[in-house]
């Protein structure tokens, strides 16, 4: 399997289960070295961050602090971590939930404190793990766009993992198929329009067009 990322790019991996995606993100983050081949990151990378399909939340900590954690674990001053904890939340849409605990949230705003932990570091490589597969089809399509316009700000490179071919496509510049395992790389499709994208995107006859080669492409890619 052979894939390069550009800087701020946006690739979805779709691909039946057990293919590889999440082997896929742990390489990628470092969490696991490959048994053959490499990995390679381009000088000054900056860092790189999780999110997984569970919010890994401490439940001891409040939302503050759970996103004020990997600074603090880096040696940021607590008081600079818990402002800069703050504006990430803030970015989520929850400044009223700084003080809430995981317990006292939805899934949706512990996904949310879980993006703007992620997002705390100004990571230039976003890795996500299905991290919409647990939510409902409403709040799954919110937290799309949410994740779209924080990418407009800074515009990091950004890897995600779903079984939902519909939500590769909305969300990604970029789809990529894998087979069965061991998985290999069966179709690569851009994806066209702005970023984020327009109202109404789903209804445009580019994204259904894209939507059904891409499923065409996962059932050759499960049936190989």
């Amino acid at each position: 399997m052979s894939l390069d990322i550009a800087a701020g790019e946006i690739v979805a991996l779709v691909g039946p289960s057990g293919c590889g995606k999440s082997t896929a993100l742990r390489l990628l983050a470092g969490l696991e070295a490959p048994t053959r081949g490499t990995v390679t990151r381009a000088a000054g990378r900056g860092e790189t961050a999780v999110v997984f399909q569970s919010p890994t939340l401490a439940p001891w900590l409040s939302a503050q602090a759970n996103v004020a954690l990997p600074l603090e674990l880096a040696g940021t001053p607590r008081p600079e971590a818990r402002r800069r904890a703050d504006e990430a939340l803030a970015r989520v849409g929850l400044c009223a939930a700084v003080a809430a605990r995981p317990a006292q949230l939805s899934g949706g705003m512990a996904m949310r404190v879980s993006l703007a932990r992620a997002l705390v570091t100004s990571p230039r490589l976003l890795l996500l793990d299905e991290p919409f597969a647990a939510l409902d089809e409403i709040t799954r399509r919110t937290l799309a766009d949410d994740v779209l316009a924080l990418w407009a700000t800074t515009q990091p490179a950004i890897i995600f993992v779903t079984h939902n071919v519909e939500e590769a496509v909305y969300m990604a510049s970029r789809v990529v198929v894998i087979s069965c395992g061991p998985g290999r790389i069966v179709g690569d499709f851009p994806v066209e329009g702005p970023l984020p994208r327009p109202p109404q995107f789903r209804t445009q006859a580019a994204f259904r067009t894209t939507v059904e080669a891409v499923s065409a492409s996962l059932a050759e890619g499960v049936a190989a």
